[in-house]
């Protein structure tokens, strides 16, 4: 018996959890996952490790001319945030206006639409980004 699509990706460890690799030599923390350590260079020593989607705006830029597929979201922030445990992911920020956002501000991340393939085709869903709540949970 085959497995279906979606039981497929629910199956697949770093699709709808953030996943990284921390190095057992030098404790770097990479994302996306590697085989090898830039640091100090060990392959063996690399062990997976769940990333804590909280962080911070490093960077930022707002898109208000989008690539196609994108058009509807305009204007839409991109930012570059720097997890608490270190590394850095290009991600889009929402749940705030553009003139909202600030380097430095405190974020949480959550699972949103991507995109979508035509009328009838999949949907894609994964990580966006949002201004930290300080009165809630952590929503992913």
């Amino acid at each position: 018996m085959t497995m279906g699509a979606p039981r497929f990706w629910r199956k697949t460890q770093s699709r709808y959890n953030l996943y990284g690799v921390k190095c057992k030599s030098c404790n770097a923390t990479y994302f996306p996952p590697r085989k090898i350590c830039p640091s100090c260079r060990r392959a063996s020593k690399l062990e997976d490790v769940k990333l804590t989607p909280k962080g911070e705006v490093l960077t930022y830029t707002v898109i208000r001319s989008a690539p196609e597929g994108f058009e509807r979201q305009t204007p839409y922030i991109m930012a570059i945030v720097k997890l608490d445990e270190g590394p850095m992911v290009t991600t889009q920020i929402v749940d705030c206006e553009p003139d909202e956002v600030e380097i430095g501000m405190a974020v949480e991340g959550v699972f949103r639409k991507i995109r979508e393939s035509g009328k009838d085709g999949p949907i894609y869903y994964g990580f966006k980004f949002r201004p930290a709540r300080a009165d809630k949970d952590l929503a992913v």
